[in-house]
């Protein structure tokens, strides 16, 4: 662990740790600040930490919620685009290779093109199952873990809906990131010692 937080510290990336979800909580909230205006990327970490409930429940600042139940499409896509312009985007990492850098794939691509570009700080939450050895492991833990866990979450809720459109993991790994540096400083990651999210 020291020897990836100090790669993920030469890479530009601000490292805090959290023994738990609790603390992660704890520390993710000292980044919410009256009147910013904060973006979201598609994350059960940051759900199962209580940080999506913690900010649904504010009202000092703007949330970009695209997953607020009863919004249109148009007000969906609206919402993810303007979450691309925010102070802060919240999400996680799908994986983080032993030499620092950051792995993710999206179906859509607002999660990582916020990760990439865009907003002005981006908060990532990331449990230690989501650490992994390098490239190769990254890229099978997101197509036999990560899509396929997603997949059967998303068609739970899309059948709780009354939709019938099945998504596969494939239709999840369109668009895929590799953050090697982040030259800006811009990323801080928040890595728990306890297994979260996909």
């Amino acid at each position: 662990m020291k020897a990836l937080i100090q790669n993920l510290k030469t890479n530009g990336f601000e490292v805090l740790q959290a023994k738990d979800g609790k603390e992660a909580l704890s520390i993710a909230k000292t980044f919410i600040k009256d009147g910013l205006k904060i973006g979201l990327g598609g994350s059960e970490s940051v759900k199962e930490i209580g940080l999506l409930d913690y900010l649904v429940g504010l009202k000092n600042i703007t949330l970009f919620n695209q997953y607020e139940a009863g919004i249109s499409m148009e007000e969906n896509l609206n919402r993810r685009r303007n979450g691309l312009l925010s102070d802060l985007y919240i999400t996680s990492s799908n994986a983080i290779t032993l030499n620092g850098w950051l792995v993710n794939v999206d179906g859509t691509g607002n999660r990582v093109a916020a990760q990439i570009f865009g907003p002005k700080k981006v908060l990532l939450v990331v449990g230690k199952n989501k650490i992994v050895l390098n490239l190769e492991k990254a890229i099978e833990r997101i197509e036999k873990i990560a899509a396929v866990k997603n997949a059967d979450r998303i068609n739970k809720t899309a059948v709780k809906y009354g939709k019938i459109r099945t998504y596969t993991p494939e239709d999840l790994c369109n668009k895929y990131s590799i953050i090697k540096h982040d030259e800006s400083a811009r990323t801080t990651i928040i890595l728990v010692d306890e297994e979260l999210g996909y």
